[in-house]
């Protein structure tokens, strides 16, 4: 939903709909998922508290599609990086390491929205830690047939080590424990790699 238009400008064109998107995005981002009202929702996208909920059942409901759209952002990148490297599921894994390392610098003053949202969202049953969860074990998914792809040794502990790396730098990068993170997350992912990569003479015969 990001642009380079100035939000005034930018909401101004909006459907409702994406309008009441737009500003709880912001504010939940800013300012966290409990504090934000619905009809402070409502004013930001200069609309009424009555048609945020004729498009959001409930508040809760406005959250799960805004974890959606965050979700589908990283999904996206999966997507950028198998388009951009095809055939090569090494430069692919470094290249999603990019993308997290590059976003470092927001995280640093906003955190990271996942985070963030889970220590505001306990309840397992709520309908944006579902959205959540479900992410997580997509994304998972989707690094372990990298791994596997790439041709390393014992995919899901690579692709465990890897997720660790990324989403350790995400915290350590929002509390501001370690300097430089995404170039240290870029060597560390690397080296993962490098490290489960099956020795070049391993699918060599035996001789003597």
């Amino acid at each position: 939903m990001a642009t380079t238009a100035g939000r005034p400008s930018r909401v101004a064109k909006l459907p409702p709909r994406e309008r009441i998107l737009d500003a709880a995005e912001e504010l939940f981002r800013d300012e966290g998922i409990r504090r934000v009202s619905v009809q402070a929702i409502a004013e930001k996208a200069e609309t009424t508290k009555m048609a945020v909920y004729r498009h959001f059942e409930t508040k809760d409901a406005l959250v799960a599609e805004w974890m959606r759209i965050v979700a589908a952002d990283y999904r996206a990148a999966f997507d950028r990086v198998r388009t951009e490297h095809p055939g090569r599921p090494g430069e692919q894994i470094m290249g999603l390491a990019r993308f997290i390392a590059e976003g470092l610098p927001a995280i640093s003053h906003r955190g990271c929205p996942f985070i963030n949202s889970l220590a505001e969202l306990p309840d397992r049953s709520h309908p944006a830690r579902q959205v959540i969860e479900e992410h997580k074990a997509h994304q998972t998914r989707r690094m372990v047939g990298l791994c596997a792809e790439a041709g390393l040794s014992d995919p899901e502990q690579a692709a465990a080590e890897i997720t660790f790396v990324l989403e350790g730098a995400q915290v350590s990068t929002q509390n501001g424990s370690i300097d430089r993170a995404g170039d240290r997350l870029m060597r560390i992912v690397e080296g993962i790699v490098d490290r489960h990569r099956p020795p070049l003479d391993a699918s060599r015969p035996a001789t003597g």
